[in-house]
């Protein structure tokens, strides 16, 4: 089976411990006959005996003897179990380890696609309780059934030593539990597939609840999200009864027919033993082995249980170990150059699923130059910068930087070339510092505080107690929209890239720390191509260039005087901004 080579694959460094585990369960489980071998020649020789009160006074060593092996052999038993146990924990838990390792390691070399396609919750899901469960079924489901079935076996053959006709009869209920535990199998394993997918469903809500919870507040929807999670829960909780009824459909038949051993013990031993078959000893073994026949009958049902779980959750796992993103960051080992800044998209057209965003879309950006992108939204003006990194490949044309196609350069090195500060603001549970200083890790205190200047950071981050040492929540709660954008520029610049991407970066500052925030771009002590996307005039006004998107297509080009001029979208846009204040239009575009 797939799901068995791929863990055994994964079992790579372990193996040998696992192996030994299995085997020091099967030796384990072998010397449960030991004891009741050693009650039978101890009833046969010492109780039921007709020389037994003779047996009694002239072998007494051997009755301490067997007295002091059962003793003997429980220990041994017992620091084989402790033994056996340590070698699954200690095997499993560092498959898992590398496992754990090599997922993450995968989620974070995806595409942006995957991410589009998959929630976040149910990728938690899979990194936490999945693994959870695939590390459990390898420490203890695959211990029980090997246990169970070497214990079912020895008892069978050690019963055969003694009675081959009365072991058959223990037997005949044997087909009858396996053609109901084959039923139940198949009929619960699509429930723990849904269970699975209900969990995950409840998960991503959860998670989703807690990212947004200023959302949440803002709107007071809390009574919404309590009876959505409610829903989502109520969801889980009635498939996991489902699943759990379903298990008590069949657990009466599974018990009875174990019970059913007992009787059968009772009735066919005890006429057995009527007729001298059999011995008292030889009764005693058998009624003292009785358990290691319907015990693992008995387990079945849970085994059968907690396989489905496995399987589905297993099956999650491997769906992220083998996914493979349309867009492969191979990161060889090359000298990285630094870039000029030339960017050039060439008649692009995108695609996203069967949406067309945008469509023959040509322009140039010259090394050092700022361009600003303006339009409506979901005109593509996004979707533009994230072509550049290659974040999404295009469905048609070509996005060229110094005249390569992005889609032939290295992505370490591309994306080394790039700083990006974003529309959707993400500041990491950290200092300010450690914030500003992502993009370089080594990057001197003094040189953070000069690039927090810059993107006029410094004075708001001095007033805060601990300064720059102070730690922001997730997503920097705790900050306002503004600080937030302003610490996300800083940490874009101080990485000092040739091409910077500024995604409505001043949407939530006030006009004056705008200008400010403009004036640090216009003087950078780095050459440095610039692409700013923005709704306000005033920060596209002193823009080299101007592109107007709508609709996926670019509909207007030109400089701030130009666009004015032209009357279109622009011009629009700027008197809607500056109706009522007094300003009007010069023949150059100035106040």
């Amino acid at each position: 089976m797939f799901e068995l080579k791929w863990l055994w694959q994964n079992l790579e460094g372990n193996r040998t411990r696992y192996i030994l585990a299995l085997c020091l369960s099967v030796v384990g489980s072998s010397l449960t006959i030991v004891n009741p071998y050693i009650s039978q020649r101890i009833v046969d020789t010492f109780i039921a005996s007709d020389n037994a009160q003779q047996n009694l006074t002239q072998e007494r060593g051997l009755l301490i003897a067997l007295c002091l092996g059962m003793i003997g052999f429980s220990l041994l038993r017992t620091g084989l179990a402790y033994l056996t146990t340590m070698q699954y924990e200690k095997s499993s838990q560092n498959m898992m380890y590398n496992i754990r390792i090599y997922l993450y390691n995968k989620i974070q070399g995806q595409d942006r696609e995957y991410y589009d396609h998959n929630r976040t919750g149910d990728l938690m899901t899979k990194m936490t309780g999945d693994l959870d469960m695939v590390r459990h079924s390898m420490a203890w489901i695959f211990k029980t059934i090997i246990e169970s079935l070497t214990i079912f076996l020895a008892a069978v053959i050690y019963f055969f030593t003694i009675d081959a006709e009365l072991t058959l009869w223990m037997l005949i209920l044997s087909p009858p539990i396996f053609i109901v535990a084959f039923i139940f199998a198949k009929r619960v394993r699509p429930m723990y597939i849904d269970l699975r997918e209900r969990l995950s469903q409840l998960n991503t809500t959860t998670q989703e609840n807690i990212s947004g919870n200023r959302v949440v507040k803002a709107f007071a929807r809390e009574e919404f999200e309590i009876e959505k999670f409610t829903e989502k829960n109520v969801n889980y909780s009635t498939a996991n009864k489902k699943a759990a009824l379903v298990w008590l459909d069949y657990f009466p038949y599974l018990e009875s027919f174990a019970q059913g051993f007992n009787v059968i013990l009772m009735l066919a031993g005890g006429l057995f033993l009527m007729e001298g078959r059999i011995t008292f000893g030889e009764f005693a073994a058998f009624s003292s082995l009785i358990w290691a026949i319907s015990n693992p009958m008995r387990n079945i049902g849970i085994i059968i249980n907690d396989i489905q779980r496995f399987f589905a959750s297993l099956t999650k796992i491997i769906d992220i170990y083998y996914a493979r993103p349309n867009i492969v960051n191979e990161h060889k080992s090359i000298q990285k150059r630094r870039y000029e800044g030339r960017i050039e998209f060439d008649q692009v057209r995108f695609k996203y699923d069967s949406a067309t965003v945008l469509d023959d879309v040509s322009f140039t950006v010259e090394p050092g130059e700022t361009i600003a992108i303006m339009g409506s939204t979901g005109s593509g003006k996004t979707t533009i910068i994230n072509l550049i990194p290659r974040f999404y490949d295009v469905s048609a044309g070509r996005v060229l930087v110094d005249g390569v196609d992005v889609r032939q350069l290295e992505l370490d090195e591309l994306r080394d070339n790039i700083g990006m500060a974003t529309q959707d603001v993400l500041l990491f549970s950290d200092t300010i510092d450690g914030n500003i200083a992502y993009g370089d890790p080594d990057l001197p205190e003094e040189e953070a505080m000069a690039y927090a200047g810059l993107a006029a950071a410094h004075d708001f981050i001095s007033k805060m107690p601990e300064g720059y040492d102070t730690v922001v929540g997730e997503r920097g709660v705790g900050l306002s929209g503004g600080q937030k954008q302003r610490i996300a520029l800083a940490r874009a610049l101080a990485v000092h890239r040739p091409i910077l991407i500024l995604d409505d970066t001043t949407s939530a500052v006030d006009l004056e720390t705008e200008e400010h925030i403009q004036k640090s771009l216009r003087d950078l002590d780095y050459p440095c191509t610039k692409i700013i996307i923005a709704q306000r005039v005033s920060t596209t006004s002193q823009a080299d260039r101007i592109l107007i998107l709508d609709g996926g297509r670019l509909i207007e080009e030109g400089t701030h005087a130009e666009l004015l001029a032209k009357r279109g979208y622009y011009y629009d846009v700027f008197m809607l901004q500056n109706e009522g204040i007094g300003r009007q239009v010069t023949a150059n575009g100035k106040e």
